[in-house]
């Protein structure tokens, strides 16, 4: 009888430790989930827009031995030319660019160089031409160069109409993009939009051709530029539900 009871509480024991050492077990961790396909995607709009602002560059350099002489003829030069642009409606002028420096050639005296540039700008395309010619012939300054530009409310306004078809353009490629992998919908993750243009190269005059001829009319063409917006960014393909 004692025999038997010894034996069951020996049962007993391995029963409650095999209970035991089962519970310590840890538990088997889920599947992980498979991650969200991401795809990078960039669409672009673009338009050309024709030039609306013009700028002229003009030059007056005098060399002379006295430094204060040559300054004194700068400064009388410019400020007549300063004067007759003013007196012209629609051009913004400004003085750029004052350098004084002595100059020593092999053979020649040494002189004192002294230069200033005259920045004009108007949308008067054929007003600022005339300005210039008209400078040139009767002040005795140089152009220098000559370039054109989109006048920034043109350009404000195009980036805004293109930053919308570049969005729309970008949305329908992602929305594309979901349906070949299989999915039913997306979300958008990480955007940019950025702008660049592109401003097609205008003939210019040499600053040597431009005194050659300086009572000729100055001869305008605006030409374009090329305003682009580009949007980049990520569409996260949301997974596909099962059907019920």
């Amino acid at each position: 009888m004692r025999l038997h009871l010894y034996v069951f509480i020996l049962a007993s024991g391995g029963i409650a430790f095999a209970a035991v050492g089962n519970a310590q077990q840890p538990m088997p961790m889920p599947a992980p989930l498979p991650p969200q396909p991401v795809i990078t995607l960039t669409a672009t709009a673009s338009s050309q827009l024709a030039n609306d602002r013009m700028h002229a560059f003009l030059r007056v350099d005098v060399d002379n031995p006295d430094p204060v002489a040559a300054g004194s003829e700068v400064n009388t030069r410019m400020a007549k030319a300063l004067a007759r642009a003013k007196g012209v409606r629609g051009v913004e002028a400004a003085t750029t660019a004052y350098s004084s420096y002595q100059v020593s050639e092999r053979n020649q005296p040494l002189r004192w160089r002294v230069s200033q540039t005259l920045s004009l700008e108007s949308s008067d395309f054929t007003a600022l031409a005339a300005l210039v010619s008209k400078i040139q012939s009767e002040d005795g300054l140089v152009l220098g160069g000559m370039t054109f530009s989109v006048s920034p409310s043109a350009r404000r306004t195009a980036e805004d109409a293109l930053t919308q078809q570049a969005i729309k353009a970008w949305q329908t490629r992602a929305q594309a993009a979901a349906q070949g992998f299989g999915s039913s919908a997306w979300r958008t993750g990480y955007v940019t939009i950025q702008t660049g243009d592109y401003a097609r190269p205008v003939p210019m005059l040499r600053a040597a051709g431009v005194q050659a001829a300086a009572a000729a009319p100055v001869a305008t063409e605006g030409g374009t530029t090329d305003i682009t917006i580009t949007v980049s960014g990520e569409a996260i393909l949301e997974p596909a539900r099962a059907a019920r």
